[in-house]
């Protein structure tokens, strides 16, 4: 069911590596978190964006195990093309997973806000960037919000909730299988009472797992609302028409809350950026199309917004 892909859950090293078309390094900014930058004129100083990946164990290049559409690979290198540095990242789990540290019971919500506010700093301190800006996709975009208020320049959501996330949940399930509503409400309710849910549907086991509960939980206290009104640097909001995980409506909740943001809706773009113009099966195929591009009017538009600001 599409409501599963919401949550389908210092030291540093450098390597650089150079291709014909991309100055690239990888850089370790803390133990647990490891990226990509690409800086397309390394004789003067240009503006930087940070992007951060939605929900699950997602890549720097917008990828997971069975998915692999590099999104965000492909966001970073059109930006590149526009004089735009970028950081990507591979999320703390992707690295727990791979050396077999990961228990979910130990993740919490904002373990990836403090990861995203390390990396701020790390790259304030870098002379070759003369402003930092912080892209937040889906998951990444409260995320980003949140750190954004350490002292980014600029701040960008795609495809961003603009709800707390269990009302983003409920939502969906009113849409998608209204029989699990009410039980869910319930769920939720419990888990924001007492820290845990015990109730639940067996349909709903994707979410309620007891293993994921403490990070849901975490994840409910953030209201995007309300941390989308703590920015005081310029704010983008953009979202596709074609995004069936994260609806227009919560593009529109941050605007609301946000009403001197700059407000973008794209026609035919999906949640990973890619065109389509058919049903939601030519939809779902995209999220596997690993060389689709993104579209361009995503990266225009993002461009854009930088360089004015």
């Amino acid at each position: 069911m599409k409501y599963f892909l919401i949550i389908s859950l210092l030291f540093s090293w450098i390597g650089i590596s150079q291709n014909n078309e991309f100055n690239s390094q990888n850089i370790g900014i803390t133990p647990l978190i490891d990226g990509t930058l690409l800086v397309p004129d390394t004789t003067k100083t240009q503006p930087l964006a940070i992007i951060i990946a939605g929900s699950g164990p997602t890549d720097r290049d917008g990828n997971q195990q069975m998915m692999k559409n590099n999104s965000l690979r492909f966001l970073a290198e059109g930006l590149y093309k526009e004089d735009i540095a970028t950081f990507r990242y591979d999320k703390r789990i992707i690295k727990l997973m791979r050396n077999k540290y990961l228990d979910e019971r130990n993740i919490h919500f904002k373990d990836f806000i403090d990861d995203a506010i390390a990396i701020l700093k790390y790259f304030k301190k870098d002379p070759r960037f003369s402003k930092i800006y912080i892209i937040g996709h889906s998951q990444g975009s409260l995320i980003g919000m949140v750190a954004a208020q350490e002292g980014a320049d600029g701040y960008v959501s795609i495809a961003g909730a603009g709800q707390e996330i269990d009302d983003v949940i409920v939502d969906q399930l009113s849409k998608q299988a209204p029989e699990l509503v009410e039980n869910a409400r319930t769920s939720f309710d419990d888990l924001r009472a007492n820290g845990v849910a015990n109730n639940y549907s067996p349909a709903l086991g994707s979410i309620f797992r007891k293993e994921i509960q403490p990070f849901i939980f975490s994840w409910m206290f953030y209201n995007p609302q309300e941390e989308i009104k703590k920015l005081d640097i310029p704010v983008m909001i953009i979202n596709g028409d074609k995004d069936f995980q994260v609806q227009i409506s919560e593009a529109e909740l941050l605007k609301s809350a946000e009403p001197n943001a700059k407000y973008l809706i794209i026609p035919n773009m999906n949640h990973i950026f890619k065109e389509v113009e058919g049903n939601d099966l030519e939809n779902s195929k995209t999220y596997n199309q690993y060389d689709l591009p993104v579209m361009p009017e995503l990266t225009d538009a993002i461009s854009i917004f930088i360089k004015e600001n």
